[in-house]
C-alpha cells in the first residue's frame, strides 16, 4: 500500500479546526486588502503538513488541555511563517501560478504582497507570545531566520550549476527543512506530558523527545524539498501543484541538475551555464534539460537521496512506544519521498 498523508490527517482533524478558525480570526484586519490578500493565499490548498506536524508532535508528547490549545496557537503561527515565506518567495521567483491559481503578486502587485508577508510574521510572533513559552517563541523565532537566511543562500548559488551538493543541502535545510523541524520539536516542547505518558516513556526518553521531534523534522523536510526538486521536471503539473520546469526557468540549481551537471561532458556543461548561468533559456531547452536529466537518471537518483532521509526520520522516532500520533508521523516520512511522478 503506498505511503499516505491519510493518519495524521485522520490524527489531526479536530485540531486542524480550531487551527484553522485561528488562522481566519487573526487574518482579519480593517485594511480590507490584508484578509482578501492572505485569505487568497491560505485558501489556495496545499497539505498544510507544517501544522499538522506541530499537533501530532504535542499529541506524542502528551497533552494537556492547555497544551492542547497552545499547540494549536504555535499550529497556526507555523502555517503563517509558511504562508509569509510563500508570498515573499513568489515575488522573488517572479512566479505568476501557485497550486494551479494565479499567485498573490501576480494579481495585487509585489508590494502589496510583500506587506502582507510582513503582516503574517507579525500575527504569527502575536500567536507565540501568547502560549508563554519563551523557549518555543526563540525556537520558532530562530527557525524564521534561518529560513531567509536559506533563501539568500538560494539566490547565492542560482545559475550555478557547479555548485556543491553541501551548498544545496545547506539552501533546502534553512528554506524548507528548518519550518519543518521547528514545526515539530515546538510541538513536543509545548505539550505538558501527562501521567499515562509518564507511565509509558521513562525520563530518559521523554525528556529527549523534542530533540527527536527536531531532528524527525529536518529529515523530512529535507526529503520533501528534494522530492518536490526532483518532480520539477518529470511530474504532472496537478500533482506538483506549480507549472513543470519553473525551477529550471528561474534558475534554480537543484540536486537533479547538479547531477546532470557534473556527470556531464563539456558540451552539457555548456549547455547548463548557457540556460542556469547565463539565463539564456530559448524553445525547446527544457525538452533538452529534462533529456540529459533522463540520460542521467537524475530523478531517480534524487528520489533515493529523499528516501534515505525519509528513512532516517522515521529512524528518529523508532525508539518511542507505538501511538497513533507517532505512527502517523512515520507515515508522513514514507510519504514526503513516495509522492507519485
Amino acid at each position: 500500500m503506498a505511503a499516505s498523508l491519510d493518519p495524521i490527517i485522520a490524527l489531526t482533524r479536530d485540531g486542524m479546526t480550531a487551527v484553522n478558525s485561528i488562522i481566519v480570526d487573526r487574518m482579519q484586519s480593517e485594511i480590507d486588502l490584508i484578509p482578501q490578500l492572505a485569505g487568497h493565499l491560505v485558501a489556495s490548498g496545499g497539505k498544510r503538513i507544517r501544522p499538522m506536524l506541530t499537533l501530532a508532535s504535542a499529541m506524542m508528547a502528551g497533552e494537556t488541555p492547555e497544551a492542547k490549545a497552545n499547540a494549536a496557537k504555535l499550529a497556526a503561527a507555523v502555517e503563517f511563517i509558511h504562508t509569509a515565506t510563500l508570498l515573499h518567495d513568489d515575488v522573488i521567483d517572479e512566479s505568476n501560478m501557485r497550486r494551479g491559481q494565479q499567485t498573490a503578486n501576480a494579481i495585487w502587485g509585489n508590494e502589496a504582497s510583500v506587506l502582507v508577508g510582513d503582516f503574517l510574521f507579525a500575527r504569527a510572533f502575536e500567536l507565540m507570545v501568547e502560549t508563554g513559552n519563551i523557549h518555543v517563541l526563540g525556537r520558532l523565532s530562530n527557525a524564521s531566520a534561518r529560513i531567509t537566511e536559506g533563501e539568500i543562500q538560494q539566490l547565492m548559488i542560482a545559475g550555478k550549476p557547479d555548485t556543491d551538493i553541501d551548498d544545496y543541502l545547506s539552501v533546502i535545510i534553512g528554506k524548507t527543512a528548518e519550518l519543518f523541524a521547528a514545526a515539530a520539536e515546538a510541538g513536543g516542547m509545548i505539550a505538558g506530558g501527562d501521567d499515562a505518558l509518564n507511565n509509558t516513556l521513562n525520563n530518559a526518553l521523554n525528556n529527549a523527545l523534542p530533540n527527536a521531534l527536531k531532528d524527525y523534522g529536518m529529515a523530512l523536510g529535507i526529503a520533501f524539498q528534494i522530492t518536490d526538486d526532483a518532480l520539477d521536471y518529470d511530474a504532472d503539473e496537478t500533482r506538483l501543484g506549480k507549472n513543470v520546469g519553473d525551477d529550471f526557468a528561474e534558475g534554480k540549481t537543484t540536486l537533479p541538475v547538479m547531477m546532470a551537471y557534473h556527470d556531464g561532458d563539456a558540451d552539457e556543461k555548456a549547455f547548463w551555464q548557457r540556460t542556469l548561468g547565463d539565463g539564456d533559456i530559448g524553445d525547446g531547452d527544457l525538452a533538452h534539460a529534462q533529456a540529459l536529466i533522463t540520460k542521467h537518471d537524475t530523478i531517480s537518483r534524487s528520489l533515493a537521496e529523499a528516501r534515505r532521509h525519509a528513512e532516517a526520520a522515521e529512524q528518529c522516532l523508532a525508539p518511542f512506544p507505538a501511538s497513533p500520533a507517532r505512527d502517523g508521523l512515520m507515515e508522513a516520512a514514507r510519504f514526503a519521498a513516495s509522492r507519485a511522478v
